[in-house]
């Protein structure tokens, strides 16, 4: 049996089960999780509880469909702020509700953002709020993620 160890606990191959369970269907009820992993009820829940506690499950989410709320179109914006703009830019990135995730990335750019669109126009007028202050480089997202996995444990 594989097991990790960290500062504060340890992981085998059961938690692993139940965060790769968990992460392609958070709302799995626990008894059916409980019988997916081996494990009593009581036994999954605390085992639960205690992957929550330690930080190694920090919230669980949905995933989500903008095309039946007119958001067809999604786009990854990468953004380099221009010399004395970074504060600037994060604070217009935070307050951009089209972006759903962003991260402050090394490397040529200083943000990569994921934004849900209604059209290529309201594209426009979101990079529109950051002109003058970064550049930006866009890809229109074609598919569904690739490949979506919890990271190895």
């Amino acid at each position: 049996m594989k097991i990790l160890r960290s500062s504060k606990m340890l992981f085998d191959n059961i938690d692993r089960h139940v965060i790769c369970r968990l992460h392609g269907d958070s709302r799995i009820s626990i008894r059916t999780l409980a019988a997916e992993v081996g494990l009593s009820a009581p036994s999954c829940s605390e085992r639960l509880k205690r992957l929550e506690d330690c930080g190694a499950i920090r919230r669980f989410t949905i995933e989500f469909d903008g095309v039946p709320l007119g958001y067809a179109l999604q786009a990854i914006v990468r953004v380099k702020s221009l010399p004395g703009q970074f504060s600037l830019v994060e604070k217009l990135i935070t307050e951009t509700p089209e972006c759903v995730t962003c991260f402050k990335v090394t490397g040529e750019d200083d943000f990569v953002c994921h934004l849900y669109l209604r059209s290529v126009s309201h594209l426009d007028e979101v990079l529109e709020r950051l002109h003058g202050k970064a550049d930006t480089h866009t890809s229109i997202i074609k598919t569904t993620p690739v490949d979506r996995r919890p990271p190895p444990l």
